[in-house]
């Protein structure tokens, strides 16, 4: 059974005759007549008693007709469905990032925007980002450092001090900034293995010639935070992920440009999505009235 035959059948049961239904259809009288003919005929069953221009429904095209009622009633919730997402009034982004501070900013306009779209948030380290792109997991990530793999588009979006800070009673705590030299012996809690900021930090240490005392080596900005209050030692930060708090202080460092950054990223195959496409056009326009 052809779709456009059943569409016919339904056309004819609903609008009462053949030329309604045509009417209804946008086509001509004989196309209708031939595709219903072809559905009594395909499966051996007479759907109308037809009587001048009038026709009535068997018993037959009556149970027809209420199964037809259903397919079309859901047609038309897909086209609707469909509709709505295309025109982003419902939908679900899904975004995969490695801190909550780098998305907020992002999101909050988006969610302006379009506010029909449920937004949903993952975390983990960069891996974890990519890994949820590459299975569809998620639609967009956020990275805090660039990479090369043709597999992927990504936009830069922001870009972030890197700040040390301390308890509020070490010796930094009555300044407002100190030089990388001022490291050196330093007792310092790193970030783990492959983090941006660790990364940023060492290689602004390194072009001093600078070596201080790593004493931690932690994965959890809380447990960092924690150790920094309790006086073990001193830790770099972002300062968009830096949470200002009693007992504790941030500098800069005024002689280097250790920074991190925010990339959106998302698979190549699927910029075009239109979903997608929303997010960077938002985000573009942020970057621009930025």
């Amino acid at each position: 059974m052809r779709l456009t035959q059943l569409r016919s059948f339904h056309a004819v049961a609903t609008a009462g005759n053949f030329t309604r239904a045509a009417e209804k259809l946008h086509v001509s009288q004989p196309t209708v007549t031939t595709q219903v003919g072809l559905l009594e005929e395909r499966y051996k069953v007479e759907l109308f008693h037809r009587s001048g221009r009038q026709v009535r429904l068997t018993e037959i095209g009556e149970r027809l007709l209420q199964v037809s009622r259903q397919i079309f009633s859901l047609e038309a919730e897909a086209v609707e469905l469909l509709g709505d997402a295309g025109e982003l009034r419902s939908g679900h982004l899904r975004v995969a990032a490695v801190g909550p501070h780098h998305v907020t900013q992002m999101l909050v306009p988006f969610n302006q925007r379009y506010p029909g779209v449920k937004i949903s948030i993952s975390t983990g380290n960069s891996q974890d980002v990519l890994d949820r792109l590459l299975d569809y997991r998620a639609d967009i990530g956020v990275l805090a450092q660039t990479f090369s793999d043709r597999r992927f588009v990504s936009m830069p979006f922001s870009e972030h001090p890197v700040l040390i800070f301390c308890s509020s009673e070490h010796r930094f705590a009555r300044r407002r900034s100190i030089r990388t030299t001022e490291l050196q012996g330093e007792k310092l809690i790193l970030r783990e293995q492959g983090s941006t900021t660790r990364k940023a930090l060492e290689a602004a240490l390194k072009a001093a010639d600078v070596e201080p005392e790593v004493v931690m080596e932690i994965g959890s900005r809380e447990i960092i935070r924690e150790a920094v209050l309790r006086g073990v030692g001193v830790a770099a930060v972002s300062e968009v992920e830096y949470v200002p708090g009693p007992g504790l202080h941030a500098v800069r460092i005024s002689d280097a440009q250790v920074r991190t950054y925010a990339h959106v990223v998302c698979l190549a195959e699927r910029r075009e999505m239109r979903m997608v496409q929303a997010f960077y056009e938002v985000l573009a326009t942020e970057v621009l009235t930025s």
